[in-house]
């Protein structure tokens, strides 16, 4: 039976990605701000659900390895994994409106929390400091939403206009637009979280440990929602949603699930992921810098590339 739900869980993951892809985009039209900044706020925080979710739920079993290892993995794999196999399979267009300086804001809070971990254990202190850092991200994302929102609305009518986008309509009621955002952020963490349990069990059966459970089949089962709704948007072509996905996660992931985390009890840090998994997170960012400063597209050689780097990691985590 294990097997049967992993599977009902991926499916779960897929539909509700669909929905809130088109919720998310819809929305964005509406409201005349950029389908990028919704990304970065609504679609990400909904996507790092399972993140939080697991999270918490380790910290209250006391499986503290589990929850730091989820979140390190899980952004890991939203870099390698999650845009690499979606530009494998369809390719990601994001020449023309790669997220500098959401980029930068993602390096910025990758290494202001690599020099918190050295200062581990994490405690409110350093939750305190990690939602400061994102309550001042998202005032200003705030900001450039109110100031760039009509020149938004019609660059996104533009874009429907030319390339007629599958899935976006104008025209579409309200009600509608708050069903795809709803079932789609529902569906999501419930998804996840019956892929990654039966998942977990299966795994256990082979005596994987448990920090090594956390940065890999736990941080890909948290990860499957950003997987599947950035495959979903490379397949609808709105690469800027497939962006704002993974790097908005990302900094929720690392400010608003362990700033969180942080308050209910102390979070230690394994000294194998000072050493070798926190560096390999960072590094993997990192290669997204050909992409934000010049006009390059995920194609399919680049998308092979990234799969082929995290299939290493795991390879090297698992060894």
């Amino acid at each position: 039976m294990a097997w049967f739900f992993v599977g009902l869980g991926l499916v779960t993951l897929l539909l509700a990605g669909d929905f809130l892809v088109r919720g998310a985009v819809n929305l964005a039209l509406r409201l005349g701000i950029s389908a990028l900044l919704v990304s970065l706020t609504v679609v990400a925080f909904g996507t790092s659900a399972p993140e939080l979710l697991i999270v918490l739920s380790a910290m209250a079993d006391g499986a503290s390895g589990l929850a730091m290892g989820n979140v390190i993995g899980s952004n890991t794999a939203n870099i390698l994994l999650v845009l690499g196999l979606p530009a494998l399979i369809a390719g990601l267009r994001t020449g023309d409106f790669f997220p500098r300086k959401s980029f930068l804001l993602m390096i910025l809070a990758t290494v202001l929390f690599i020099g918190l971990a050295f200062l581990a254990p994490f405690t409110w202190w350093h939750g305190s400091i990690l939602l400061a850092v994102l309550l001042g991200i998202l005032w200003d994302q705030g900001r450039s939403a109110q100031r760039d929102r009509q020149a938004a609305k019609t660059a996104a009518l533009a874009a429907v206009d030319e390339d007629g986008l599958e899935g976006v309509d104008p025209t579409m009621p309200g009600w509608r637009i708050g069903l795809y955002l709803l079932f789609g952020l529902v569906g999501l963490p419930v998804g996840a979280r019956v892929l990654v349990v039966n998942a977990e069990m299966i795994a256990k059966d082979y005596g994987v440990p448990e920090t090594a459970i956390g940065l890999t089949l736990i941080a890909v089962g948290t990860s499957l929602p950003e997987l599947a709704t950035t495959t979903i948007a490379a397949v609808r072509r709105q690469g800027d949603v497939a962006l704002g996905n993974v790097i908005g996660s990302n900094m929720f992931n690392l400010l608003a699930i362990i700033g969180i985390a942080a308050f209910v009890a102390p979070i230690p840090v394994d000294a194998a992921l000072l050493r070798f998994d926190l560096w390999i997170m960072l590094a993997a960012s990192l290669l997204l810098i050909p992409f934000v400063f010049t006009k390059l597209n995920f194609n399919r050689i680049w998308g092979a590339g990234l799969t082929l780097l995290y299939m290493a990691y795991l390879f090297m985590v698992l060894l």
